[in-house]
């Protein structure tokens, strides 16, 4: 294994296991140099001890590039490696096979911390056949969200990209803001035009519960949205934030009625939705999408997670919308705004 794909593969399993963002960053951006740099100086360096000169580097990434110029496996890499990640029941391991993709994932395009590229090779080698890219929305500016004219320069990069990757896909998406009025924060055409649009909340999460009641229920019943995302807006770790207030009932028959998912959000700080609501969904005839909200290609493998969640509250696998392939996916979310322009995802 090579220098930088030995500090690749560290950050992938820090950010697989939850570690701080500044420190899987040190990792990627030390990778990054060592890229440029090239090997030949790169060894010069190393022979002459000189590896901190690289921008970036510090005590721990020059001892993994040391350690995997020298040929062997840098010891901080292999005691990540030993970590193994926390068991799965049988049920739980049986539901993350079947599942075919992820329906909600973020790159760099915004909040998330990879390119599109490294997300894609991240989800083909754990046998994903497709995943969607879902940045935010212009709305969200402390996240870079994606104007419309960013959207569509996304979406050739992506044009691009799955003629490499083919037989997997990329499919194209947004994770769009649902405003105070529950309208959707991207043009309607662009958002027409998007293989699968997941709807979520991000701000005036403390809204009285009438008005956030609306306020889901028209984001539900809008023909572009097809998964409701995180939908009590709880975080779990920090400071944490305690759910949104709203009916539950009322919001989830909406989305039953009108064909749409809910999703579990797999973030272990989220957990989204808690498991008495997700059992009122399943009740009441909910799609689900199990997604990771990934922002790293690590975090990928948190599928299991949702899983976790799923099983519990008792959700039938056929009602788990990333568990069907593309073409039917596809099929699904182009059905909830027939009456627009074709989705891509119908012409590819």
């Amino acid at each position: 294994m090579g220098p930088a794909e030995a500090l690749r593969r560290i950050a992938y399993l820090l950010e697989r296991d939850g570690a701080e963002t500044y420190k899987v960053r040190a990792f990627r951006q030390a990778a990054i140099a060592v890229d440029e740099l090239g090997p030949g100086r790169l060894e010069q360096l190393a022979s002459s001890r000189r590896l901190k000169d690289i921008p970036g580097v510090g005590d721990t990434t020059a001892g993994v590039i040391a350690e995997a110029i020298a040929g062997g496996t840098p010891g901080y890499l292999a005691q990540l490696e030993a970590v193994e990640p926390r068991p799965l029941s049988p049920d739980v391991l049986g539901l993350r096979a079947s599942l075919r993709g992820d329906c909600h994932s973020h790159s760099d395009w915004s909040d998330g911390g990879s390119p599109i590229r490294e997300m894609a090779e991240a989800a083909v080698a754990l046998g994903h056949e497709y995943l969607v890219v879902t940045d935010h929305s212009p709305r969200l500016t402390v996240a870079h969200g994606l104007t419309a004219e960013r959207l569509r320069s996304q979406l050739e990069v992506i044009g691009e990209l799955n003629e490499e990757l083919a037989p997997f896909r990329l499919l194209t998406g947004i994770e769009v803001d649902i405003l105070e009025d529950g309208s959707l924060d991207q043009d309607e055409e662009l958002l027409a035009a998007l293989d699968v649009v997941v709807a979520s909340a991000h701000s005036k999460l403390r809204l009285e519960a009438p008005q956030m009641t609306r306020r889901m229920v028209a984001a539900v019943e809008s023909p572009h949205s097809d998964i409701l995302g995180h939908c009590t807006g709880r975080l779990l770790t920090g400071k944490g934030r305690e759910p949104s207030s709203f009916d539950a009932e009322a919001v989830f028959s909406a989305c039953a009625r009108t064909g749409k998912a809910v999703e579990i959000n797999s973030r272990p700080e989220r957990r989204d939705p808690p498991e008495e609501l997700l059992k009122l969904a399943v009740g009441l005839g909910c799609w689900v999408s199990i997604d990771t909200d990934a922002h790293a290609p690590g975090q990928l493998e948190w599928l299991g997670f949702g899983c976790g969640q799923a099983v519990q509250a008792g959700v039938p696998a056929v009602s788990v919308v990333n568990s069907w392939p593309a073409d039917r996916l596809l099929e699904w979310t182009a059905s909830h705004d027939s009456a627009s322009a074709p989705r891509r995802g119908r012409k590819s």
